[in-house]
């Protein structure tokens, strides 16, 4: 997902002639490698994390790609559908276009026990699923997507790791250490930069112009 701001920022350009500044560029790069420095844990030479790309990896990528179409064209939605029943049908239609692939699995896989599906536990995480990431965060995202474009949103999603590096602090008992911080840092930048407005040029007027 960290590659998603540079895809929206090329899309905006190309396919829908957006002005790209040079801070919306400035703050997709820093904010890009405060991911990859994140992930590195700092040490960015090492590439060994490159040698075992597999099909789960271009998976990603492709849901990377479809993910920045998908905040590029938000755009085109009509104004007037509320959030809430575009998150509707739009969860609808993904579900209906999985039914088929929950079917080849069900037959083809040996028999689930639905016994594990059945524990506090697990109805506890899918009911947060299903409110939290499945709901709210689609009618948050769209509703600011909507109000600033995916130019200057898109790079918010450059929170998504740090907030999980944040979390593991927090809950896991995770160290912190200092490409935790520089990551931060990084991070906080570029979305400074691209959340920037430039200033409008202050026109000379005549003091006829006042009267």
């Amino acid at each position: 997902m960290s590659a998603t701001p540079g895809i929206v920022l090329i899309i905006n350009g190309v396919i829908f002639r957006d002005k790209i500044t040079l801070n919306n560029i400035l703050g997709v790069i820093l904010s890009t490698f405060g991911v990859f420095f994140l992930v590195m844990k700092g040490n960015v030479s090492d590439t060994r994390v490159f040698h075992h790309i597999n099909t789960g990896d271009l998976w990603a990528m492709g849901s990377a790609l479809s993910w920045a179409f998908y905040c590029s064209f938000l755009r085109l939605k009509d104004k007037t559908i509320p959030s809430n029943a575009f998150v509707t049908v739009s969860s609808f239609t993904g579900a209906v276009i999985l039914v088929p692939i929950v079917w080849y699995y069900t037959t083809t896989q040996s028999p689930i026990s639905l016994s594990a599906y059945t524990h506090g536990s697990f109805l506890a995480g899918l009911l947060y699923l299903v409110l939290f990431p499945s709901w709210l965060s689609y009618v948050f995202w769209n509703k600011g997507i909507g109000e600033i474009g995916a130019t200057r949103g898109e790079i918010y999603t450059h929170i998504i790791p740090l907030s999980g590096g944040v979390f593991s602090i927090v809950f896991l008992d995770v160290q912190l250490k200092s490409y935790h911080i520089v990551s931060a840092l990084l991070i906080g930048v570029g979305i400074w930069f691209c959340s920037k407005k430039l200033k409008p040029k202050s026109s000379l007027t005549s003091p006829l112009e006042h009267k």
